[in-house]
Order: C-alpha cells, then structure tokens, then sequence
C-alpha cells in the first residue's frame, strides 16, 4: 500500500467501532433467533405470551429485531454514512467528536434496550408461569423508567447523529455557493 493509502486508512480507523458493534449486535441476534426456536425454549416462549403479548413478546419479537434492526443494521448505517458522506460529497464530516458521542449514546442505549427487553420478559415470564401475577406486576413497575432511560440514551444517539448530518450539509451547501 502506498503511503497516502496508509493514511486515508488510518483516519477512517475510528469508524471501525461502527462495523464492530453492528457485527456483534447481528451475532447476538443470530444465537437468539436459533434459540428461540430451540423447542423446550420455543414452548415456554409460547405459554408466556410470544410473539403476540405478554412478556413473551418482549422477547419474540421485540428484543429480537431490536438486536438486529437497530443493533445490526442501523449502527452500521450510521457508521457508513459518516465515511462515505465526506467521499460523496467532498466535505468533511461536520464533527469528530459528535461522531463518537453518536456510537457510544446508541451502542449503548442499543445494549440497554435489548436488555431490558430480555430481563424483564424472563422475569415477568417465570412470574407469570407461577401465576404470581402481584409479583409480575411489581416487576413490570420498573420497566416504564428502565426501558425510558434507555430509549432515551438511545434517542440522544440518533439526535447526534441527525445534527451532525444536518451540519455537514450546512457546511456542503455554503461550500456550493462559493463556488
């Protein structure tokens, strides 16, 4: 490789953590789609609601496609976006650092939300099973905070990222018309 190709490379390296987490989000997701549809697993799934209510679908489906829609395919999105957004058009990415806060504020609420999601359906699943339905209600007390506190780690990753992107096209705009 060539010295200039060397370099470009280096300065994308900081994109990589995109790639990372969306490969692991879909390798998470993809031992969770075969497990769920492991029989003995499958079965309590369906005795505790999946996929049609109850804390069952807290895990089929919503857990499971928020691991590889969100997890897999949007932080890759994202990650892409922000290496080919400068290459397509010739301006470089508004900010570096909202960058970073985009990854770390969505890994993170992505990492929150699944599981949460997964938590509090196993808990309230073997609540429901034992018919301790005062016990599944307490425990599902604690999911509206959890799972907003999470959604809105989550949400403050996607608003850095729509800023960032808003502003680099400010930047792409004032840049056509000095042209």
């Amino acid at each position: 490789m060539s010295e200039t190709t060397t370099q470009a490379h280096a300065g994308d390296r900081y994109l990589v953590k995109f790639l990372m987490v969306s490969a692991l989000c879909f390798f998470i997701g993809t031992v969770h789609g075969v497990l769920q549809v492991i029989r003995p697993i499958r079965a309590w799934l369906d005795s505790i609601g999946s996929p049609y209510g109850g804390p069952g679908h807290l895990i089929d489906p919503l857990a499971h496609a928020h691991i590889n829609v969100i997890g897999g395919v949007v932080i890759f999105i994202m990650g892409a976006s922000y290496y080919l957004l400068p290459r397509m058009s010739g301006v470089p990415i508004y900010s570096r650092r909202l960058v970073n806060h985009t990854f770390w504020w969505t890994s993170l609420g992505i990492a929150g939300f699944y599981s949460t999601l997964m938590i509090f359906g196993i808990l309230e699943g073997f609540a429901l099973l034992d018919d301790d339905l005062t016990r599944m209600d307490e425990i599902h007390g604690y999911y509206g905070s959890t799972i907003a506190f999470v959604s809105t780690a989550m949400g403050v990753g996607f608003w850095v990222y729509f800023a960032n992107l808003f502003m680099t096209f400010r930047q792409l705009r004032k840049a056509e018309n000095l042209r």
